[in-house]
Formats: structure tokens, sequence, C-alpha cells
């Protein structure tokens, strides 16, 4: 599989080029954002790496033209106690990010983590669908639709709604969301879930017009249902 990275960190690209490489990918670095989203729209690329701090075109900026046109999943490479970065990031549709300084393998199992959901349905009967009353998703094409119209998720928020329509009705704890929707558990201060949730509630509610809710569970989790 082929990764992109977009990081002005010449040293550090040079570094996960040759570690990633030994792992199997193919991999290609630009240092520039307008590069940066030229090539990871060109859809040759499995996952995108992306340093939120570029010069020029913010990563921020890359992000969101390429949330634009593309689902592809990313995962932003941060700044060591960012919380900000990490949660506008994770607003506008990152997958995940990780911190530097980092160790490349603790990367590697993100990346492995990213593609074990993009891939994780293929395998599905095609003609599985899990509903909630108009609202479909079909696990093997990863489509969701309301009433036959579709809805553009990100590989995070397609399997954050499988796992709460699998379980419509029914508290589903953060741990659990996180262990099988983001592909590591999850630990103290981690908002990754929240935020995503709340991204998946905004786009439910848009195209439901409100009739299908994601319930908080105070400190829990969330559920998936109807408006109370």
């Amino acid at each position: 599989m082929k990764v992109l990275i977009i990081d002005d960190d010449a040293a550090l690209s040079a570094m996960l080029t040759e570690f990633l490489s030994s792992e199997g990918f193919e991999v290609e670095a630009v240092q520039q954002g307008r590069a940066g989203v030229t090539a990871a729209l060109s859809g040759r690329y499995a996952a995108v790496l992306l340093d939120i701090m570029l010069p020029g075109m913010s990563g921020t900026e890359v992000l969101r033209q390429i949330r634009q046109q593309s689902q592809a999943p990313v995962i932003m490479l941060t700044a060591k106690g960012d919380d900000i970065d990490r949660v506008v990031g994770l607003e506008m549709g990152a997958d995940d990010y990780i911190s530097k300084p980092f160790n490349p393998r603790e990367l590697l199992a993100r990346i492995k983590a990213v593609l074990r959901r993009t891939t994780a349905n293929q395998s599905a009967p095609a003609r599985e669908t899990v509903s909630f009353g108009d609202l479909a998703l079909t696990p093997a094409t990863r489509q969701v639709t309301w009433r036959g119209e579709g809805m553009d998720l990100t590989v995070t928020e397609f399997n954050l709604l499988e796992l709460l329509l699998r379980s419509a009705g029914e508290l589903v704890t953060k741990d659990t969301l996180t262990e099988k929707a983001l592909g590591r558990r999850r630990t103290s201060y981690d908002r990754s879930v929240d935020v995503h949730i709340g991204n998946l509630r905004r786009k439910l509610t848009a195209a439901t017009s409100g009739k299908v809710e994601i319930h908080t569970v105070r400190s829990l989790g969330y559920s998936l249902g109807h408006p109370a």
C-alpha cells in the first residue's frame, strides 16, 4: 500500500520513508501544502500522514481541501501537548493523530489500524445491510443512506456509525468505540471519540432532519435512537 507524507521536516520524512518502506509500504513525501493536496487527491494513496505545522499553507487548510473531495484516511502529526490543533484537526475530519516526537512503531500501529478500518468490511456479505428505520448502512460497499440519499462519512465516522447501528437503542461505551473504531485503547483525557461523534452527529442531524439522533450517556458513551 502507498502512504503519503506531507511534512516540511526533510530529515523526519526521510526516516519515516526508510522505516515504512522496510515494513512493506510504498512511500512518497512532499514538503509543501499545495503539493500535498494535489497528491492526496490523486487517489494513489491508502493513507496520508499530515503535519499540522506546515509553512505557507497550514496543515489544517490542507486537511480542509482534502476533505472537500476525498475521505482518504488522514493521520495528523502534531506537536506534543498541542490539544487545540488535535481537536481542530479531528473536527475537520482527520481520522487519528500522533504527537511528535513519536516512536515509529507506534505510528506504524496507527497506520495499520486505520487501514484495517478501511478494509474491515470488504469480506462482508454483499447484501448485508444494517438499518435503523430509513437509515441504512452497507458494510461491504461502505455506503450509508437516508431514504436512499447517500451520506458522505470519513472512515472513522462510518465505523462509529456501524457500531452504534448494530447496538441501536443501547449504550456503546467510549472504551468500546475507541478500541473498535479507532483501533487502539482509550487513554485518560483522550477526546478523539467525542470529537468524531460530534462530527457524525452533525452529519446525521443534517441528513435526517433530526429524525435520528446520537444520545450522550454522560461520562460513559453514546447510543443511537430517535429524538427524545
